[in-house]
Protein backbone atom coordinates (compact mmCIF):
# COMPACT_ATOMS: atom_id res chain seq x y z
CA UNK A 1 0.00 0.00 0.00
CA UNK A 2 0.75 3.42 -0.87
CA UNK A 3 -0.51 5.65 2.18
CA UNK A 4 -0.40 9.27 2.01
CA UNK A 5 -1.43 12.12 3.91
CA UNK A 6 -3.18 15.17 2.06
CA UNK A 7 -5.84 17.95 2.08
CA UNK A 8 -8.33 18.24 0.14
CA UNK A 9 -11.40 21.32 0.37
CA UNK A 10 -8.88 22.70 3.22
CA UNK A 11 -9.03 19.32 5.32
CA UNK A 12 -6.39 17.12 6.27
CA UNK A 13 -6.72 13.16 6.35
CA UNK A 14 -5.09 10.00 5.66
CA UNK A 15 -5.35 7.42 2.36
CA UNK A 16 -4.55 5.06 0.29
CA UNK A 17 -2.51 5.80 -3.09
CA UNK A 18 -4.19 3.51 -5.56
CA UNK A 19 -4.35 3.57 -9.83
CA UNK A 20 -8.03 5.03 -9.38
CA UNK A 21 -7.16 7.96 -6.73
CA UNK A 22 -6.76 8.41 -3.26
CA UNK A 23 -8.92 6.14 -1.10
CA UNK A 24 -10.19 7.93 2.10
CA UNK A 25 -9.14 5.99 5.05
CA UNK A 26 -11.75 7.38 7.34
CA UNK A 27 -14.28 7.16 4.75
CA UNK A 28 -13.36 3.64 3.95
CA UNK A 29 -12.96 2.28 7.33
CA UNK A 30 -15.59 -0.25 7.68
CA UNK A 31 -16.45 0.85 11.65
CA UNK A 32 -16.63 3.64 13.75
CA UNK A 33 -13.35 3.41 15.32
CA UNK A 34 -11.81 4.68 11.93
CA UNK A 35 -7.44 5.88 11.88
CA UNK A 36 -7.43 9.28 11.59
CA UNK A 37 -3.87 9.75 10.39
CA UNK A 38 -1.27 7.58 9.17
CA UNK A 39 0.54 7.92 12.42
CA UNK A 40 -2.69 6.25 13.87
CA UNK A 41 -2.37 3.42 11.78
CA UNK A 42 1.14 2.68 13.20
CA UNK A 43 0.71 3.23 16.49
CA UNK A 44 -2.66 0.61 15.75
CA UNK A 45 -0.04 -2.15 14.61
CA UNK A 46 -0.59 -4.88 11.91
CA UNK A 47 -4.38 -5.86 12.54
CA UNK A 48 -4.86 -2.19 11.16
CA UNK A 49 -2.99 -2.49 7.88
CA UNK A 50 -4.54 -5.73 7.25
CA UNK A 51 -8.08 -4.28 7.89
CA UNK A 52 -6.55 -1.61 5.16
CA UNK A 53 -5.29 -4.57 2.91
CA UNK A 54 -8.70 -5.76 2.73
CA UNK A 55 -10.73 -2.96 1.57
CA UNK A 56 -12.54 -4.18 -1.53
CA UNK A 57 -10.86 -2.84 -4.24
CA UNK A 58 -14.03 -1.02 -5.71
CA UNK A 59 -13.80 1.77 -2.54
CA UNK A 60 -14.23 4.97 -3.79
CA UNK A 61 -11.34 6.89 -4.16
CA UNK A 62 -10.85 11.03 -5.37
CA UNK A 63 -9.01 12.24 -8.21
CA UNK A 64 -4.63 11.94 -7.30
CA UNK A 65 -5.12 15.78 -8.91
CA UNK A 66 -7.50 17.31 -6.80
CA UNK A 67 -5.84 16.48 -3.64
CA UNK A 68 -2.32 18.26 -2.16
CA UNK A 69 -0.66 15.59 -1.13
CA UNK A 70 1.50 16.12 2.15
CA UNK A 71 4.71 14.82 3.81
CA UNK A 72 3.53 11.19 5.23
CA UNK A 73 4.40 11.84 8.44
CA UNK A 74 3.69 15.35 9.07
CA UNK A 75 4.81 15.27 12.92
CA UNK A 76 6.62 12.01 12.98
CA UNK A 77 7.67 10.52 16.28
CA UNK A 78 11.80 10.62 16.49
CA UNK A 79 13.64 11.35 13.18
CA UNK A 80 17.30 10.21 12.70
CA UNK A 81 19.67 9.84 9.97
CA UNK A 82 22.94 8.64 9.31
CA UNK A 83 26.04 10.44 8.53
CA UNK A 84 28.03 9.11 5.82
CA UNK A 85 26.40 5.23 4.93
CA UNK A 86 27.78 5.22 1.25
CA UNK A 87 31.98 4.93 0.98
CA UNK A 88 31.97 7.01 -2.41
CA UNK A 89 30.13 9.81 -0.80
CA UNK A 90 32.66 10.04 2.40
CA UNK A 91 35.38 10.41 -0.30
CA UNK A 92 34.01 13.22 -2.00
CA UNK A 93 33.02 14.86 0.96
CA UNK A 94 36.79 14.24 2.75
CA UNK A 95 38.26 15.34 -1.09
CA UNK A 96 36.25 18.76 -1.02
CA UNK A 97 36.55 19.72 2.77
CA UNK A 98 40.34 18.74 2.85
CA UNK A 99 39.88 16.55 5.81
CA UNK A 100 39.83 12.71 6.49
CA UNK A 101 36.20 11.39 7.98
CA UNK A 102 37.97 7.79 9.25
CA UNK A 103 36.63 5.76 6.20
CA UNK A 104 38.36 2.53 6.33
CA UNK A 105 39.12 -0.63 3.68
CA UNK A 106 36.23 -2.40 5.62
CA UNK A 107 34.08 0.45 6.87
CA UNK A 108 31.26 -2.31 7.78
CA UNK A 109 33.38 -4.48 9.96
CA UNK A 110 35.95 -1.94 11.50
CA UNK A 111 33.33 1.01 12.76
CA UNK A 112 29.99 1.52 13.29
CA UNK A 113 26.87 3.49 11.99
CA UNK A 114 27.00 7.44 12.95
CA UNK A 115 23.52 8.91 13.71
CA UNK A 116 22.14 12.43 14.45
CA UNK A 117 18.78 13.59 15.50
CA UNK A 118 16.88 16.32 13.75
CA UNK A 119 14.05 18.07 15.14
CA UNK A 120 10.40 17.61 13.69
CA UNK A 121 10.06 21.41 12.28
CA UNK A 122 12.41 20.08 9.38
CA UNK A 123 9.88 18.09 7.48
CA UNK A 124 7.81 19.10 4.63
CA UNK A 125 5.83 17.42 1.79
CA UNK A 126 5.98 17.03 -2.08
CA UNK A 127 5.69 19.85 -4.41
CA UNK A 128 6.87 22.17 -0.99
CA UNK A 129 9.33 24.97 -1.26
CA UNK A 130 11.73 24.65 0.78
CA UNK A 131 12.82 27.84 2.77
CA UNK A 132 16.25 28.78 2.23
CA UNK A 133 17.38 30.20 5.87
CA UNK A 134 19.20 33.10 6.84
CA UNK A 135 22.27 31.50 7.96
CA UNK A 136 23.79 30.03 5.40
CA UNK A 137 24.81 30.52 1.46
CA UNK A 138 25.36 26.80 0.06
CA UNK A 139 22.19 24.69 0.01
CA UNK A 140 22.76 21.32 -0.77
CA UNK A 141 20.60 18.20 -1.48
CA UNK A 142 21.00 14.78 -0.18
CA UNK A 143 18.57 11.99 -1.77
CA UNK A 144 17.87 9.19 1.03
CA UNK A 145 15.87 6.12 1.77
CA UNK A 146 13.92 6.30 4.84
CA UNK A 147 12.82 3.45 7.26
CA UNK A 148 9.55 4.39 9.28
CA UNK A 149 9.19 1.89 12.02
CA UNK A 150 6.37 0.17 13.28
CA UNK A 151 6.44 -1.52 16.40
CA UNK A 152 8.25 -0.89 19.36
CA UNK A 153 12.05 -2.19 19.02
CA UNK A 154 14.83 -2.68 21.62
CA UNK A 155 17.77 -4.04 21.57
CA UNK A 156 16.58 -5.67 18.49
CA UNK A 157 19.35 -8.42 16.69
CA UNK A 158 20.02 -7.48 12.90
CA UNK A 159 17.89 -10.73 11.75
CA UNK A 160 14.92 -9.64 13.45
CA UNK A 161 14.98 -5.85 12.56
CA UNK A 162 13.40 -5.91 9.24
CA UNK A 163 10.24 -6.97 11.33
CA UNK A 164 10.22 -3.77 13.03
CA UNK A 165 9.43 -1.73 9.69
CA UNK A 166 6.36 -0.52 8.70
CA UNK A 167 7.43 0.99 5.19
CA UNK A 168 9.73 3.38 3.25
CA UNK A 169 9.63 6.89 1.82
CA UNK A 170 11.71 9.05 -0.32
CA UNK A 171 13.67 11.98 1.78
CA UNK A 172 15.72 14.33 0.87
CA UNK A 173 18.20 15.80 3.58
CA UNK A 174 18.92 18.98 2.66
CA UNK A 175 21.91 20.51 3.97
CA UNK A 176 23.12 24.31 4.86
CA UNK A 177 27.01 23.88 3.68
CA UNK A 178 28.48 26.94 5.26
CA UNK A 179 27.08 29.02 8.33
CA UNK A 180 27.75 33.03 8.11
CA UNK A 181 28.25 33.00 11.91
CA UNK A 182 31.46 31.82 11.65
CA UNK A 183 32.53 35.28 10.57
CA UNK A 184 34.66 36.71 13.48
CA UNK A 185 34.50 33.57 15.57
CA UNK A 186 36.89 32.43 17.77
CA UNK A 187 38.30 28.97 17.10
CA UNK A 188 37.17 26.05 19.35
CA UNK A 189 37.07 22.51 19.07
CA UNK A 190 33.79 20.90 17.11
CA UNK A 191 32.94 23.71 15.71
CA UNK A 192 33.13 22.29 12.52
CA UNK A 193 31.21 19.53 13.58
CA UNK A 194 28.08 21.93 14.91
CA UNK A 195 28.39 24.03 12.16
CA UNK A 196 27.65 20.82 9.90
CA UNK A 197 25.25 19.69 12.75
CA UNK A 198 22.80 22.88 12.45
CA UNK A 199 22.91 23.40 8.97
CA UNK A 200 20.46 20.20 9.01
CA UNK A 201 18.65 22.06 10.98
CA UNK A 202 16.34 24.69 9.30
CA UNK A 203 12.62 24.72 8.78
CA UNK A 204 11.49 22.34 5.88
CA UNK A 205 15.19 20.41 5.21
CA UNK A 206 13.65 17.15 5.33
CA UNK A 207 11.13 17.14 2.45
CA UNK A 208 9.72 13.52 2.64
CA UNK A 209 6.87 11.34 0.48
CA UNK A 210 4.94 11.53 -1.76
CA UNK A 211 4.37 7.94 -0.34
CA UNK A 212 4.81 5.74 2.64
CA UNK A 213 5.23 2.67 1.18
CA UNK A 214 4.55 -0.71 2.93
CA UNK A 215 7.61 -2.95 3.53
CA UNK A 216 5.33 -5.45 1.43
CA UNK A 217 5.70 -3.57 -1.70
CA UNK A 218 9.53 -3.53 -1.50
CA UNK A 219 10.59 -6.64 -2.58
CA UNK A 220 14.51 -6.17 -1.67
CA UNK A 221 15.35 -2.90 -0.07
CA UNK A 222 19.46 -3.34 -0.57
CA UNK A 223 18.60 -3.17 -4.35
CA UNK A 224 16.56 0.34 -4.98
CA UNK A 225 18.08 2.60 -7.72
CA UNK A 226 18.34 6.00 -6.45
CA UNK A 227 18.36 9.00 -8.91
CA UNK A 228 18.44 13.08 -7.96
CA UNK A 229 17.65 15.42 -10.28
CA UNK A 230 18.23 19.30 -10.45
CA UNK A 231 16.35 20.68 -13.00
CA UNK A 232 16.36 17.60 -14.91
CA UNK A 233 20.30 17.17 -14.71
CA UNK A 234 20.97 14.03 -12.94
CA UNK A 235 23.24 14.86 -10.04
CA UNK A 236 23.06 11.74 -8.24
CA UNK A 237 22.70 7.81 -9.23
CA UNK A 238 23.09 5.22 -6.99
CA UNK A 239 21.73 1.55 -5.61
CA UNK A 240 21.01 1.14 -1.99
CA UNK A 241 23.53 -2.06 -2.35
CA UNK A 242 26.32 0.42 -2.24
CA UNK A 243 25.37 1.16 2.10
CA UNK A 244 28.16 0.50 4.07
CA UNK A 245 25.37 -0.63 7.05
CA UNK A 246 22.40 -1.96 5.36
CA UNK A 247 18.80 -0.91 6.85
CA UNK A 248 18.59 -4.00 9.31
CA UNK A 249 21.81 -3.13 10.37
CA UNK A 250 21.13 0.93 10.97
CA UNK A 251 17.67 -0.45 12.86
CA UNK A 252 19.62 -2.83 15.10
CA UNK A 253 22.37 -0.72 16.54
CA UNK A 254 19.71 2.12 16.61
CA UNK A 255 17.49 -0.17 18.86
CA UNK A 256 20.48 -0.89 21.13
CA UNK A 257 21.00 3.47 21.56
CA UNK A 258 17.25 4.02 21.96
CA UNK A 259 13.76 2.39 22.57
CA UNK A 260 12.19 2.98 18.14
CA UNK A 261 9.01 3.07 18.25
CA UNK A 262 5.80 3.84 15.53
CA UNK A 263 6.10 6.36 13.20
CA UNK A 264 10.30 7.25 13.92
CA UNK A 265 11.88 7.78 10.90
CA UNK A 266 15.32 6.73 9.96
CA UNK A 267 17.43 8.27 6.89
CA UNK A 268 19.79 5.93 5.55
CA UNK A 269 22.59 8.01 4.52
CA UNK A 270 23.03 9.56 1.30
CA UNK A 271 25.31 8.46 -2.15
CA UNK A 272 27.97 10.80 -3.99
CA UNK A 273 27.05 13.66 -6.34
CA UNK A 274 26.04 15.88 -3.73
CA UNK A 275 26.77 19.72 -4.41
CA UNK A 276 29.78 20.19 -1.97
CA UNK A 277 31.89 17.84 -4.10
CA UNK A 278 31.79 20.47 -6.95
CA UNK A 279 30.52 23.42 -5.44
CA UNK A 280 27.78 23.33 -7.65
CA UNK A 281 25.26 24.51 -5.23
CA UNK A 282 21.45 24.97 -5.14
CA UNK A 283 20.12 27.91 -6.16
CA UNK A 284 16.78 30.02 -5.45
CA UNK A 285 13.83 28.43 -7.59
CA UNK A 286 15.70 24.80 -8.61
CA UNK A 287 13.44 22.05 -8.88
CA UNK A 288 15.09 18.90 -7.02
CA UNK A 289 13.86 15.44 -7.99
CA UNK A 290 14.45 12.26 -5.86
CA UNK A 291 13.14 9.03 -7.20
CA UNK A 292 13.82 5.86 -5.58
CA UNK A 293 12.35 2.30 -7.35
CA UNK A 294 9.05 1.81 -6.39
CA UNK A 295 8.37 4.91 -3.53
CA UNK A 296 7.82 7.10 -6.21
CA UNK A 297 8.82 10.76 -7.23
CA UNK A 298 9.43 13.49 -4.49
CA UNK A 299 9.60 16.83 -6.24
CA UNK A 300 10.20 20.35 -4.23
CA UNK A 301 11.88 23.67 -5.48
CA UNK A 302 14.14 25.73 -3.21
CA UNK A 303 12.53 29.28 -2.08
CA UNK A 304 14.31 32.78 -2.87
CA UNK A 305 17.70 33.54 -1.43
CA UNK A 306 17.49 35.96 1.88
CA UNK A 307 17.94 39.42 1.42
CA UNK A 308 20.62 39.52 4.96
CA UNK A 309 22.09 37.14 6.29
CA UNK A 310 22.22 36.60 10.24
CA UNK A 311 25.50 37.58 11.55
CA UNK A 312 25.31 37.67 14.93
CA UNK A 313 28.86 38.55 15.50
CA UNK A 314 29.03 41.13 12.79
CA UNK A 315 29.59 44.67 14.24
Amino acid sequence: MKLVTYRRNGVVSCGIATDRGVVDIPLAWPDRDAPQSVMDILRRGSACLDVLARLPETTEAVPLDTVTLLAPLPEPGKLLALAGNYAEHIKEASQSRGFELGLSDSPRWTTVPRPFLMPANVVCGPGETIPWPVYSRQIDYELELAVVIASKAKCVPADRALDCIAGYMIANDVSARSVTFKEGRGKRPWDEFYDWLGGKWADGFLPTGPYLVTKDEVTDVQNLHMVLKVNGQVRQDANSSQMIYPVADIVSFLSHLMTLEPGDVICTGTPSGVAIATGNFLQAGDVIEGAIDGLGTLTNTLGPRPETFYEPLKR
